[in-house]
């Protein structure tokens, strides 16, 4: 393994921190405020290709491998504050946007890949329900064959980017009694009779990237929507899942610099008692830790994408990065917060902002619980 950048890499790198900055940070904490999705960063995203870096250019995508992507998605995260923007821009590409290139026919590639990549339309994965969410086997969404269709009926929940999304992946079990065998996922646009959105829910934090109920009611797909073929849902949800887990927090590694380089720069110039802050051993070790917790969350995620570029299956280590990197992330932004004293603890500013949305991390792509359990499993106990 060698993680040393190309040139061309650290170009992009330096280039996707300086379109963050320029591009993406402008009026992050009215928008949050507003609860209000960035429909024109998110077009600039586009722009300069995120929505489709590991796609095949064939498709309108940058055909980057995954330690590339996962650069880019770091160094947005370095560069840009908006951290309801960055989920939603991982939800699309990890649970929409590759699930289709993975599984989906070449028609469906074909449809649906660059207008996904062109952020014309907004993917989503809609699994979770009131009764099921890392537990797969207990959706309870109906998929009825109908001749040479399929009749879906259920409702979803907490479906990120659900209001502005144009495309859906939704899981749904033509039998129960069949357990994994009876479930298959389905491609649903947004415009299909039966499929409604309800209104954004509110929630503590991730404000900028919009979540709503999904209902489908005697919702009809051709039997064309399936995606990998019938039966295939455990599949789609497994392979999805772990791509979520491994890269969804990429950009928090960056955010975890960011929060580092502030901190320290604060604890530097405030004074209190005639000396800097970070004179004291308590302020000084908090850094420390901050400093020890940002090294580790980056070196497992970039061996991580290693291990997907050579084609490997990664259900240990994708559960480990979740894991680690949502704690880290939590805990460093609370460090943060607390190194700021005050300022940091005021609405609508930076530090304030990134405890809020950090917290989502224990729970969103399986929560910790669930992590440690995925990973006590694997490890025999």
């Amino acid at each position: 393994m060698d993680f040393g950048w190309s040139q061309e890499q650290r170009q992009l790198r330096e280039s996707a921190i300086r379109f963050a900055r320029a591009e993406l940070d402008r009026d992050v904490a009215d928008r949050d405020r507003q609860r209000r999705f960035p429909v024109e960063e998110w077009k600039q995203c586009a722009g300069f290709g995120v929505q489709g870096l590991p796609i095949p250019e064939r498709f309108g995508g940058q055909g980057a491998d995954l330690v590339t992507t996962t650069m880019v998605l770091e160094a947005l995260g370095y560069g840009c504050r908006d951290n309801g923007l960055l989920f939603s821009l991982g939800a699309h590409l990890w649970s929409c946007a590759l699930p289709v290139l993975r599984f989906g026919s070449a028609e469906q590639q074909a449809r649906y890949l660059p207008p996904l990549c062109a952020g014309s339309m907004v993917g989503v994965q809609a699994v979770t329900e009131t009764g099921s969410g890392s537990d797969a086997l207990a959706v309870a969404t109906t998929a009825k064959a109908d001749g040479d269709r399929y009749v879906l009926s259920g409702s979803k929940v907490f479906i990120t980017n659900a209001p502005v999304a144009g495309l859906f992946v939704v899981l749904a079990s033509s039998d129960r009694q069949a357990g994994a065998a009876g479930l298959s996922a389905f491609l649903v646009e947004r415009d299909c009779p039966g499929l409604s959105v309800g209104e954004p829910v509110g929630k503590l934090g991730l404000h900028t990237s919009p979540m709503a109920e999904v209902v489908l009611d005697g919702c009809t797909v051709p039997a064309t929507a399936l995606l990998g073929g019938p039966g295939a849902g455990m599949a789609v949800f497994s392979t999805t899942i772990e791509w979520e887990r491994s890269f969804i927090l990429a950009s928090a590694v960056g955010a975890m610099q960011r929060q580092l380089e502030e901190a320290l720069a604060h604890a530097r110039s405030h004074t209190r008692f005639g000396k800097p802050i970070g004179r004291n051993q308590s302020v000084a070790h908090r850094l420390v830790d901050m400093r020890v917790r940002w090294e580790a969350s980056r070196w497992l995620l970039y061996h991580l994408a290693w291990l997907k570029d050579q084609g490997r299956r990664t259900p240990l280590e994708s559960a480990v990065v979740k894991l680690f990197l949502s704690e880290s992330l939590v805990q460093s932004s609370l460090s943060a917060m607390e190194t700021f004293g005050g300022y940091g603890y005021m609405a609508d500013t930076t530090q304030e902002r990134d405890v809020r949305d950090a917290l989502a991390s224990r729970v969103y792509s399986g929560t910790s619980d669930i992590q440690r359990n995925l990973i006590a499993g694997l490890l025999g106990l």
